[in-house]
């Protein structure tokens, strides 16, 4: 295939991959089409300039920038990865662990004396899918990666356990300029990213534990940003991928949801988890079409100096970056992951042999609950479920291959547009 790193002229291209837990399957799926399938049409290796991503997001944009170098061979072997995954191996739960986790919800506040390791916190024993994440990607590939030029920026979203607030963790070819956002709640750290930063990213609330970086505790990123756009967009990427987690039901699947029934508590946390982990891409992404509207009426009123003009009083009024538009792909699934996981479990593919771990996740299949309950899709990391998804991912994105080929083409159209994948 054509080279093309060397093209500095070109738009830069980026990732975003939302979090969501073992959902996180669906993302290799999209990023395994555009290596074979979209790559052999348009006849090179898509250049992926920016990668961000939050949670299970972190995990496979990190695995992407650390074998950038590989294109052809690095989506098999991240598929690969996820294929050889089985709950027992990442996720234990006995006896000493809900012990523990009782004394840490309902015990008293332990001082920084009785805090000991890295990890803290946490329902589950999360072992196993930390040898996994520290084992499974070649770390010192995104430093290589970044030298070679093959990679502009890797952006980790993770939550400040203490504050709150947002913290994104880069790793760039340059130093990170302070000040991106005006969002008082989102900082901003240089990093030689790593599996603590990545861990902490996909830490889900209760029952992953916190991870500490520098004497600070960290948890899931996607608690206040789920699908980490900015981040990509201030490190320059000119285009974008957005992969989330969320499918949009139809109004036939909205009345098959009611419920005569008051539910029980776990699956009303489950619909917490939705509200607080799953993206609101619709959003950010409606906001960029309007500024992408204003920008193309604004120079066809005022000419083509109006983006110029525009962006020195911008500079003077809040002191920040350039506005620009943008192009956007937003791939989402077609189908429900939380009803694929149900499914998967009552149909007893799910291999479970821990029984606390096999008892909380069946919990949420039974009693006719099970279709509406999403919990058991972020922990299901189970090689056959996320095969699943896997192809899922891989069939949504060929449905709208033009527009993705469009996206990354190595020439920039005369007109940026949003375009939404059903």
């Amino acid at each position: 295939m054509v080279a093309n790193a060397n093209l500095k002229e070109r738009p830069k291209t980026g990732i975003v991959m939302a979090g969501g837990g073992a959902r996180g399957a669906y993302e290799v799926g999209v990023l395994l089409f555009l290596r074979e399938r979209l790559s052999k049409r348009l006849g090179y290796d898509i250049p992926l300039d920016v990668l961000a991503g939050t949670s299970v997001g972190a995990i496979n944009a990190s695995f992407t920038a650390a074998t950038l170098e590989d294109p052809k061979n690095q989506m098999q072997r991240l598929r690969e990865s996820w294929n050889t995954l089985r709950v027992d191996h990442l996720m234990t739960m006995g006896l000493p662990d809900v012990w523990r986790a009782g004394k840490l919800l309902i015990g008293p506040r332990q001082s920084e004396a009785h805090v000991s390791g890295s990890r803290h916190g946490g329902l589950i024993n999360t072992t196993g899918l930390e040898k996994f994440v520290a084992r499974a990607t070649p770390w010192r590939g995104i430093s290589d990666n970044i030298k070679k030029g093959n990679l502009r920026a890797l952006a980790v979203s993770a939550t400040h356990v203490g504050s709150g607030h947002s913290v994104v963790f880069s790793q760039t070819q340059k130093n990170i300029e302070t000040g991106w956002s005006a969002n008082p709640f989102v900082k901003h750290k240089k990093a030689r990213i790593g599996p603590r930063h990545v861990l902490a990213s996909a830490a889900i609330p209760m029952f992953f534990s916190a991870v500490k970086i520098n004497r600070e505790y960290y948890t899931d990123g996607g608690l206040r940003q789920n699908t980490p756009m900015s981040p990509a967009i201030h490190h320059g990427a000119d285009r974008l991928l957005v992969i989330s987690l969320r499918h949009i039901p139809s109004k036939e699947e909205l009345e098959q949801q009611h419920s005569t029934t008051y539910p029980r508590p776990l699956f009303l946390f489950g619909k917490a988890m939705d509200a607080l982990l799953l993206d609101h891409t619709e959003y950010d992404l409606d906001r960029m079409e309007r500024l992408n509207v204003i920008l193309k009426a604004g120079r066809a009123v005022y000419g083509d100096e109006f983006n110029s003009k525009l962006n020195e009083e911008m500079m003077d009024i809040r002191g920040k970056g350039a506005l620009r538009a943008l192009d956007a792909v937003h791939v989402r699934p077609s189908q429900d992951i939380g009803i694929l996981a149900a499914d998967f479990i009552s149909s007893g593919r799910a291999d479970i042999r821990n029984r606390f771990v096999s008892k909380i996740l069946n919990y949420f299949v039974d009693a006719g609950e099970g279709t509406q309950s999403d919990l058991p899709s972020y922990l299901l990391f189970d090689g056959k479920f996320a095969e699943l998804l896997i192809e899922l991912g891989y069939e949504d994105a060929a449905a709208q291959e033009d527009e993705l080929a469009e996206l990354f083409s190595l020439y920039e159209e005369s007109e940026s547009k949003v375009k939404h994948l059903k």
